[in-house]
């Protein structure tokens, strides 16, 4: 059994049905989601003139692999609507894996720790709500300072 956390966030549509519906497919086919963090609006990162974001993280106990995680990960976003036709551009939802346990995990097609999510204020303010005391596996910081040393000033509000 491994623990992994999850970032599902959307733009389009009813962002909080959407993910609502994300966590009970998770829940469903993925393993058992223990912990939902409060859900946060953001501002769009990277690609900015779009609608902002409906951000929560999820802790999962799995007995997926994380390569098969990710491949049911991917089915939940085909079956929700989800077309990948723009880089960042708008989607009805996201799932992403931040963390597996202490894996680091280096494939073309997963990256964990998600190689972004020190400098994603997006990212780190729900899961240090649910996962403070985590620690990142290569930097060797909780989740808790990650946030605290964080400089991206995009606005993160909890909705």
């Amino acid at each position: 059994m491994s623990t992994a956390y999850l970032l599902i966030g959307g733009n389009m549509g009813n962002r909080s049905a959407s993910l609502q519906q994300a966590t009970d497919e998770i829940n469903r086919l993925c393993g058992q989601v223990t912990a939902v963090s409060s859900i946060y609006e953001t501002a769009a990162w990277g690609k900015t003139d779009q609608p902002s974001f409906y951000n929560q993280a999820l802790v999962l106990e799995t007995d997926l692999e994380p390569a098969m995680l990710l491949t049911m990960l991917l089915q939940i976003e085909k079956q929700m609507g989800r077309e990948r036709k723009e880089r960042m551009g708008p989607r009805v939802i996201d799932l992403d894996i931040i963390l597996i346990d202490d894996l680091q995990i280096h494939t073309p097609e997963l990256i964990v720790p998600h190689p972004a999510m020190a400098a994603r204020r997006f990212v780190l303010e729900p899961l240090a709500e649910i996962a403070p005391q985590v620690q990142h596996p290569v930097l060797h910081k909780t989740i808790a300072t990650l946030l605290e040393e964080c400089t991206d000033t995009l606005d993160v509000q909890k909705k």
